[in-house]
């Protein structure tokens, strides 16, 4: 059915170019194809199945901004409202203008803080230090812990321009759901287990593994000097001050295909409504205007360069990547999408009732054997369906 896809899985597992991975299709009924291959961790006998726990890093975002969007449809927050008052360090927020001669940054008052729109759409200034290098450069010149460490004081970093004015990819999303926390009074974590993982079914996800749930998660794996895969340590704070709504989650691949698969159903799912449908149509809009969104340049050794569809003005709705034309291998126009560093995808296509995901766990990101395989996937899905 899935045979040119699962050809090419095979043929990458096989030729060391990738170590495993889980695929999934799913339309607004449930699973309509799901496949696996390769192993957990290289070296270890455990296969890569359906069952497999991944970390989904910022295929996060895409659920703490549901669990911000609905506390907007509660009336405690605001789209574009005044964030200060939740988060008192919204007052003091500055710019980074630059660098002096001996290396001290450059910095100024923000002339208005961001909202909660622009921290779902990545126009809030906020930014990644693994992207932009000046943020690094600040974090090293003040001292700030980074936001990987789970510190809210790591969070408290210069916006790189002011709000509205550029698209940039960063931590935005860990904001929002400091502001989800902060309107609703629950930590992020017991937010998303009562309000969309518990009515979604979704048993295999959360912040901490269990002890059952971490023995059939999969290792990330790095290339070696001789260019072959090797398993490299991954660990998060396991008692972090901020749960990181932009990059925090473990799951499986059936676990998020339920998550898909609400949004496929206007917001609800086997009974169980997460969103309205007005939020969901809003949220599958793009909210970036002119501004082109989803792209960025990789630094370090974490990421590729990246770009979906370097052929389209790609813009970001209130929760992932929006493409505005079809793509060459089939999703529709106005589908969601986005991705997580250890090279997990996924597509929503709402007029086509059709999502999908791929899941490995490799670095970098972009790595351009899995985005061929996505591409596979997706080819197969839209032929077939």
């Amino acid at each position: 059915m899935y045979s040119r896809f699962e050809s090419a899985l095979d043929a990458a597992v096989e030729g060391g170019r990738v170590a495993g991975a889980v695929a999934l299709v799913a339309d607004r009924d449930g699973v309509i194809y799901e496949t696996a291959a390769g192993l957990r961790k290289v070296g270890d006998a455990a296969a890569m199945d359906p069952a497999t726990v991944f970390w989904l890093a910022s295929m996060t975002k895409a659920v703490a901004s549901v669990a911000a969007l609905r506390e907007v449809e509660q009336g405690r927050l605001s789209l574009d409202g005044d964030l200060s008052g939740l988060l008192p360090e919204f007052a003091g927020l500055q710019v980074l203008e630059g660098f002096e001669a001996d290396g001290a940054p450059r910095l100024r008052p923000v002339r208005r803080a961001p909202t909660l729109r622009q921290l779902l759409t990545h126009t809030s200034g906020f930014g990644y230090g693994f992207l932009h290098g000046e943020l690094a450069r600040w974090r090293e010149a003040s001292g700030t812990p980074d936001p990987m460490a789970g510190l809210r004081a790591g969070h408290v970093q210069p916006l790189l321009f002011e709000p509205g004015e550029q698209w940039a990819y960063g931590i935005g999303i860990d904001w929002a759901g400091l502001a989800v926390e902060a309107a609703s009074g629950q930590r992020l974590d017991a937010y998303l287990t009562e309000h969309v993982f518990g009515p979604l079914g979704m048993a295999d996800t959360g912040f901490l593994p269990t002890a059952e749930q971490a023995a059939r998660q999969a290792s990330p794996h790095a290339r070696g000097e001789d260019g072959k895969l090797m398993p490299i340590p991954f660990a998060l704070p396991s008692a972090p001050e901020v749960w990181s709504g932009g990059g925090g989650l473990f799951g499986t691949a059936r676990d998020y295909a339920r998550f898909t698969r609400m949004l496929l159903n206007g917001g609800t799912l086997d009974g169980a409504r997460v969103l309205n449908p007005e939020t969901i149509d809003q949220l599958s809009q793009v909210q970036t205007g002119p501004l082109r969104a989803g792209a960025f340049q990789g630094a370090l050794a974490m990421s590729l360069d990246f770009d979906l569809f370097p052929e389209q003005h790609t813009g970001w709705g209130l929760t992932g990547l929006i493409n505005p034309e079809p793509s060459a291998d089939g999703r529709g126009a106005g589908s969601l999408a986005w991705a997580g560093i250890f090279n997990t995808y996924y597509w929503v296509d709402r007029a086509a009732g059709l999502s999908g995901m791929l899941m490995a766990q490799q670095t970098p990101f972009g790595d351009p054997d899995v985005l061929g395989l996505l591409k596979a996937l997706e080819r197969d899905a839209y032929r077939l369906a």
